[in-house]
């Protein structure tokens, strides 16, 4: 061996790196974690819980999503066609799948910290999937604790679950 595959190994982790950073870098400013609670008549608590990991762009700058989409291996790009004054659609990366969500984003970003406050919102996002991987999501108690996680998330309404909740069952205190 003369040595070049580790030159090229090198570069590769080099590489590596540098997308690590720029896609942390551009998920600070652009991304979103979110874990919205629905109702949902096809549960047994009658409430899903979808989160997702979303990095939205102009339908100009698309190819860097399909690149992110890549990159991670899962996910889909969107079109958003607008119908309001702005001159360009917008396209959206999006991750919903459990598995990829807890699989392939969770470690990425734990091992890549994200650097502003949008790293708080990923730590939520992070133990709501853990709660979910636990399988409390199909739970009463589980489905508060989550409810409670998601309203602190990204400057979100207090949640509708925890207030019909409240509403329905004085007893309960979530």
């Amino acid at each position: 061996m003369d040595g070049s595959d580790n030159v090229r190994g090198a570069e590769n982790q080099q590489e590596r790196l540098w997308n690590c950073g720029w896609i942390v870098g551009f998920v600070d400013g652009e991304g979103c974690f979110s874990s919205p609670i629905f109702q949902s008549p096809k549960t047994k608590l009658g409430w899903q819980v979808q989160p997702s990991f979303t990095v939205v762009q102009s339908e100009s700058s698309r190819l860097v999503l399909d690149d992110m989409a890549r990159y991670f291996g899962c996910g889909k790009v969107f079109a958003n066609r607008r119908h309001d004054n702005h001159r360009e659609d917008l396209c959206r990366y999006v991750v919903s799948r459990f598995a990829d969500l807890r699989d392939v984003i969770v470690p990425f970003f734990v091992q890549n910290q994200l650097r502003t406050t949008k790293g708080e919102n990923f730590e939520k996002f992070a133990e709501v999937i853990r709660l979910m991987d636990l399988r409390l999501h199909l739970t009463m108690p589980g489905m508060v604790a989550i409810a409670q996680i998601a309203q602190t998330m990204n400057h979100r309404k207090p949640s509708k679950f925890l207030r019909i909740l409240r509403d329905h069952t004085p007893t309960v205190s979530p």
